[in-house]
């Protein structure tokens, strides 16, 4: 190695020192806090804790009730998702019911012509089962206004007033919820003869 590269350790400390003199180390003095001050920013601190766990809590609450609104909408979209089709579908049933109830006489096409409008009858019940579907036949019950649609009121001697007493149309619900309203007559109560 040559003189040049050499440094000895006499000159590293000389040159450490001179750099010292020209930037002299400078503390910043660190400020003493007072117990006063010390408590005053533990209230503090204590109170955005507080705050940002309150925050916390409800942001939590309200992702639970997203997640479950989400769930409940999911499983209304499953459980009605039929329901246009299902009512497209009431009226076609309707038409081979009364096709089957207009197809009178005893010659061998008609027989035939019931016995296909009886097979599916049977399938198209069969399909509404699978699918949760019930028909609202309320003969003989107490008329419901959340499930009947009264088309008239009749006097009849022997039954109670507010009573189905037919039925025009059979109602219809899918998973509980009402596709279509029965239609029904329903009973009145006697007028009595007016005194004078």
């Amino acid at each position: 190695m040559s003189i040049d590269q050499e440094t000895p350790e006499s000159q590293v400390q000389v040159e450490s020192e001179v750099e010292n003199e020209e930037h002299p180390h400078t503390e910043v003095g660190e400020h003493e806090y007072t117990i006063e001050e010390l408590k005053q920013e533990l209230e503090e601190t204590q109170q955005k804790a507080h705050e940002s766990w309150d925050k916390a809590v409800r942001t939590q609450a309200e992702m639970e009730n997203l997640k479950r609104r989400t769930q409940k909408d999911l499983e209304d979209a499953h459980k009605f998702a039929l329901t246009s089709f299902s009512k497209e579908l009431l009226p076609v049933f309707d038409s081979v019911v009364l096709g089957l109830q207009a197809a009178t006489g005893d010659s061998d096409e008609v027989k035939k012509f019931r016995e296909g409008c009886d097979l599916t009858i049977k399938q198209f019940e069969a399909l509404f089962a699978k699918f949760n579907i019930l028909a609202i036949d309320p003969k003989g019950e107490p008329f419901n206004a959340e499930q009947h649609q009264a088309m008239m009121m009749q006097e009849v001697e022997g039954v109670e007033a507010n009573t189905v007493v037919n039925v025009f149309q059979k109602g219809y619900v899918l998973n509980g919820r009402l596709l279509r309203p029965a239609m029904v007559v329903v009973a009145k109560a006697a007028e009595k003869p007016s005194e004078k």
